[in-house]
């Protein structure tokens, strides 16, 4: 292969191990290890089992796994159509700059265009500024006046059986 040749391709299911490096790898980037509960056979289930939750494109340079995407469908009633969220996209510090990331974006806005998706979503950390410009730069921008709000962990499981988050 050329210099910087960059490849894309779908996760495969000997890639399990990689994809939780690259995991680690970014909830190391974001700050956020100390919120990781990674489980490799779970996440082998989600991506080529049934049913089949997440997908993988993994971005390589030179021969060499650097990147990834990882995303799944959401549903706009409001267009009537299928989305695409991408939950994770990362690459390597030391390959950034190179094209991965863009090339990664790339195939998987290919993959919503040919599934028929209305939408490309995704979020991204405040204080991440070198994402922020990247994604500017490819003509994507922030969805004004929406919050994302989550329940995880005791929150979801008080309120799924009892119906409030307070436990009453």
């Amino acid at each position: 292969m050329s210099e910087n040749a960059i490849r894309v391709r779908p996760a495969a299911p000997g890639d399990v191990s990689l994809v939780a490096d690259l995991i680690r790898a970014l909830a190391d980037y974001e700050h956020l290890s100390h919120e990781l509960h990674l489980d490799e056979a779970r996440l082998r289930d989600h991506l080529f089992g049934e049913p089949r939750y997440v997908e993988v494109l993994i971005g390589e340079l030179d021969g060499v796994a650097v990147g990834y995407a990882l995303y799944f469908h959401t549903y706009s009633t409001f267009l009537t159509k299928p989305g695409i969220w991408l939950e994770d996209l990362f690459v390597r510090p030391e390959c950034r700059r190179r094209g991965v990331g863009r090339a990664l974006l790339a195939r998987l806005a290919a993959v919503a265009a040919d599934r028929g998706c209305g939408r490309l979503e995704w979020s991204v950390l405040d204080w991440n500024t070198p994402a922020i410009e990247f994604y500017r730069s490819i003509g994507a921008g922030p969805v004004d006046g929406w919050t994302t709000y989550r329940l995880t962990g005791r929150e979801l499981l008080r309120f799924a059986t009892r119906g409030t988050a307070d436990g009453r």
